[in-house]
């Protein structure tokens, strides 16, 4: 790997003169492991399993619209937005007051409120029994593919 990259650059002399000089400019390796961290991020975060946080719930203002993924969104089905899981991925989402839980799948980007954690659709906050509350304390661990999603 270089270190070194060098720019060649004209520049005129207090006499009217052209030169060429050459310019090196260094590589740090912060720079290098800042650029491979940012890569990293999102697919570090995919691999944590267990998240605790506050989720809400979104409904009837977006039902129908499509969402980050492509697929019209169904305030009744058990789906979810997170800010970095991949889609597809299922989820199991535990409410933490009443230890309600609900298998739900990725399928949206968000929440932008706050520091929430994630957004269930209509149908899992009422499967946690949060709907009234419009917010709840939740443990979201996210579920192996090849595992058997059972509520």
């Amino acid at each position: 790997m270089r270190k070194y990259r060098s720019l060649n650059f004209a520049s005129r002399s207090p006499q009217g003169r052209t030169r060429t000089r050459t310019r090196t400019r260094t590589r740090t390796r912060s720079l290098l492991a800042l650029g491979v961290l940012a890569l990293a991020i999102p697919f570090g975060a995919a691999r944590a399993n267990v998240q605790e946080g506050t989720v809400s719930w979104y409904g009837a203002q977006f039902h129908d619209r499509q969402t980050a993924n492509g697929e019209r969104f169904d305030m009744g089905a058990l789906t979810m937005a997170h800010p970095t899981l991949p889609f597809g991925t299922r989820v199991r989402v535990t409410n933490l007051r009443n230890g309600r839980s609900v298998v739900v799948r990725v399928n949206d980007r968000g929440p932008f409120v706050g520091h929430r954690i994630a957004d269930v659709s209509r149908g899992a906050a009422a499967e946690l029994g949060m709907v009234s509350r419009g917010v709840a304390r939740v443990r979201i661990e996210a579920l192996a593919p090849d595992s058997i999603y059972l509520n």
